[in-house]
C-alpha cells in the first residue's frame, strides 16, 4: 500500500467516524416516566401524557435542541430500565436521595416539596407515629415514602401495604382497604383532597423532609458518569433564566414549587 492510498483510507475512516458521531449526537433521547402521578405525569382520555414532569422534560430537550422520546414504565422499573439502557434519563419526580445516588447520577433539582400523611377526617389521629399502631399505610413501591414508612412507622406497629402506583393507593384508601397514605403533599392534594371523593380526608402530622429519606429535591436521573447530566443542568439553568420554567410552573401550581 503506497502513501497516497494509506492517506486516502485514513481520511475516509475519519470521515466515517465523524458521520457516526454526528448521528449519535443527533439521536433522540429516551426519557423514562411513570404516567400515573398527577399533576406531575398522567394520561388523557386519548392516551397522551401530560403533567409538570412531562412539560419540564420537553422544555429541557428543546433547550438542548434534541428530540426526546418518552418511554413509560412503572416507577420501580425506571432505574433498572436506565441501567440497561432502555432509557437515557428519568424525568419522573424522582427524589435525589443518598440511596439512589449509589446507583445513578442526578442533575440539579427542578422542584422540591415535602411529604405528608393523609387519613380520614374522623380518624382521631393526632400523635404520629404512636397512633399509627395497627393501621395499614399504603405507599407506592420503590419510593422514598416506602422506605420512610418501613423505617419509622412499622417499628411503631403500623402495617405497610405497597402498590405499583399512587393512583392504586388512593383507590384502596377511598375503599377503606387501607387507613392512610404517605406521598408528596402536592400529589395528595391534587390527586385526592381537591377531588369530590377526597372531601372526607385530610393531612395529619408534620411535613416530612429528612434528607436521608426525601433527599434534596427532585432531579433528572442519568447513568453513573454520563456527561448527559451536565447537559440537563445547563438546560435547566437556561429555562429558569429565560422564563420557560416559570410558565410551566404557573400552568400547574399557584406557589413556588422550586423551593429554597
Amino acid at each position: 500500500m503506497n502513501i497516497k492510498t494509506l492517506v486516502s483510507q485514513l481520511a475516509l475512516a475519519s470521515l466515517l467516524a465523524a458521520s457516526v458521531h454526528a448521528v449519535a449526537a443527533d439521536a433522540p433521547l429516551k426519557l423514562g416516566i411513570e404516567a400515573a402521578y398527577p399533576p406531575f405525569a398522567s394520561k388523557t382520555a386519548d392516551g397522551q401524557i401530560v403533567g409538570f414532569d412531562y412539560d419540564i422534560g420537553n422544555a429541557l430537550c428543546a433547550d438542548m435542541k434534541v428530540q426526546c422520546v418518552w418511554k413509560e414504565n412503572e416507577f420501580d422499573g425506571l432505574i433498572p430500565a436506565l441501567k440497561v439502557k432502555k432509557v437515557d434519563a428519568i424525568v419522573s419526580s424522582m427524589s435525589i436521595t443518598p440511596e439512589r445516588m449509589k446507583s445513578v447520577d442526578f442533575g440539579d433539582r427542578y422542584y422540591r416539596i415535602p411529604a405528608r400523611l393523609v387519613v380520614r377526617k374522623n380518624s382521631g389521629i393526632t400523635d404520629i407515629p404512636a397512633q399509627l399502631k395497627g393501621l395499614r399505610i399504603g405507599v407506592q413501591r420503590a419510593t422514598n415514602f416506602e422506605r420512610y414508612v418501613t423505617d419509622k412507622f412499622v417499628p411503631a406497629g403500623a402495617q405497610i401495604v405497597s402498590y405499583g402506583s399512587q393512583n392504586e393507593v388512593f383507590l384502596d384508601l377511598l375503599g377503606g382497604r387501607i387507613d392512610a397514605t404517605m406521598a408528596s403533599s402536592v400529589a395528595i392534594d391534587e390527586g385526592l383532597l381537591k377531588k369530590p371523593e377526597g372531601k372526607d380526608y385530610q393531612f395529619v402530622g408534620p411535613t416530612f423532609t429528612e434528607e436521608q429519606y426525601f433527599g434534596t429535591g427532585i432531579g433528572v436521573a442519568v447513568r453513573k458518569g454520563d456527561p448527559l447530566r451536565e447537559r440537563f443542568n445547563t438546560a435547566l439553568a437556561n429555562i429558569r433564566a429565560n422564563g420557560v420554567y416559570e410558565q410551566i410552573r404557573k400552568k400547574y401550581f399557584d406557589f413556588d414549587i422550586y423551593g429554597d
